[in-house]
């Protein structure tokens, strides 16, 4: 466990699902004085949504490090934010019923962090997911958060585990450049959803797929809104 050895730790945690709900995981990094990473922690879920990966790594995290050591934790999920921030406190007054009386999703989770909260010092942050310029903290958490989710495996600085890749799911540059010659036609010819137009996404956001997508990438309609255009297909 991580203790308390400075006033504050920052720290970042991710959770990744390859089809929400498919394989999924989850991770957590700490950063030194410099904001390096130097500590981190990934691990597999089997088949989970990416909220219940976004989730868990919250909770992993907050386990991990002395309840007396004040956090900053970054993160790029809205929904696991507005949870643990926004939305907790109502519904722990309402008997973890949601507005609607409806049982609170992911209730075991939320229980849990919420008492990992008490009574510890913790601020939390959103940053973007997949920015040029974004939070590399945030950055190394995605990357091994999908790792994880890939091939199923814990990993991290205790296990000696190297620096996680960059996600499979990562942008290339070569592929904005495949997506641009059939666009005015009407799509590519592999996909099965050859007359959806392809646009650039106007502001960051998440795809059916539970991959996010950063402002400026390539985005397809698809029967649950917008996402990735190879994803199209996904519901039919």
């Amino acid at each position: 466990m991580i203790g308390p050895m400075r006033e504050r730790v920052v720290a970042a945690c991710d959770g990744a699902s390859k089809g929400n709900p498919g394989p999924a995981g989850w991770a957590w990094v700490v950063a030194d004085d410099t904001e390096t990473p130097a500590r981190w922690e990934a691990g597999p879920l089997g088949k989970a949504t990416n909220n219940v990966a976004e989730l868990t790594a919250l909770e992993r995290l907050l386990t991990a490090v002395e309840p007396d050591v004040p956090l900053e934790i970054r993160m790029d999920s809205q929904y696991a934010m507005k949870a643990v921030t926004t939305w907790l406190p109502g519904w722990k007054r309402n008997g973890w019923k949601t507005a609607a009386g409806k049982p609170v999703a992911n209730q075991d989770l939320v229980v849990r962090i919420d008492e990992l909260l008490d009574g510890r010092k913790v601020d939390f942050r959103y940053v973007p997911a997949h920015q040029v310029d974004g939070d590399p903290l945030n950055d190394f958490a995605d990357r091994a958060a999908s790792q994880a989710a890939v091939v199923q495996e814990p990993a991290g600085t205790d296990l000696g585990s190297p620096e996680p890749p960059p996600a499979p799911d990562t942008p290339r540059p070569s592929r904005p450049a495949k997506a641009k010659s059939p666009r005015r036609s009407g799509g590519s010819a592999g996909s099965a959803s050859s007359g959806s137009r392809t646009i650039k996404a106007k502001f960051p956001g998440r795809c059916l797929c539970g991959r996010p997508y950063a402002a400026g990438a390539d985005i397809a309609k698809n029967a649950q809104g917008w996402g990735h255009p190879e994803c199209r297909t996904a519901d039919a």
